[in-house]
């Protein structure tokens, strides 16, 4: 099972996310989250990852500006919810947030997430609707932390689980065992069994 641990805003949560066993790290820019940072500190996180974990911007933005300073990090993907139009050539896939269907169209993967970090737990009938209508891959988001996320892995099995409030010890700030607890319940095992450092 894919992990995407979200919201982080510091470069040691992005360090203990990727030892955990995570495979993609999101950060939010031109949001008014609590958890919105700067490029500076964006370019920061991505710096400190290795080769083979994915660097999400997320953003609620709906200015075409900002989404091109986003695309100036070289992100692997931008996580939208205004429905922009990205250019094939800004070298990005494209998830896009719904909270149900109909779809929007043009997108690499689809979210499946109301919760947009507030930790309100997602809709299962909604996220059956979803993966039933799309062609593309769907990640499931809302609400999810260690104790319940094996369940929601097993009763609908999506192509990958993503977490924010669920592993904060306070908005924007990361726990390392519960990131460690998460990573590891979403692949079924406890994290002494995962083999990564506790």
């Amino acid at each position: 099972m894919r992990v995407k641990i979200c919201g982080v805003t510091r470069v040691e949560d992005a360090v203990t996310a990727e030892e955990a066993g995570a495979d993609a790290i999101g950060v939010v820019m031109y949001s008014d989250s609590p958890r919105s940072i700067g490029p500076e500190r964006a370019a920061e996180i991505f710096a400190v990852l290795g080769p083979f974990v994915a660097r999400v911007v997320v953003t609620h933005t709906t200015s075409p500006a900002d989404l091109d300073r986003v695309f100036a990090l070289h992100p692997s993907a931008v996580q939208v919810s205004h429905p922009h139009a990205v250019p094939p050539g800004a070298g990005v896939q494209v998830i896009r947030v719904v909270e149900g269907v109909p779809l929007p169209p043009r997108a690499d993967a689809y979210i499946v997430d109301r919760s947009c970090g507030t930790g309100r737990l997602f809709d299962a009938e909604a996220v059956r609707a979803v993966m039933r209508a799309s062609n593309v891959p769907v990640v499931l988001a809302g609400g999810l932390g260690p104790r319940n996320v094996r369940a929601a892995v097993e009763a609908f099995r999506p192509y990958a689980v993503d977490v924010c409030s669920g592993v904060e010890q306070e908005p924007g700030v990361k726990d390392p065992a519960l990131i460690r607890a998460f990573v590891a319940a979403a692949r079924g095992f406890s994290p002494e069994e995962s083999g990564r450092p506790a």
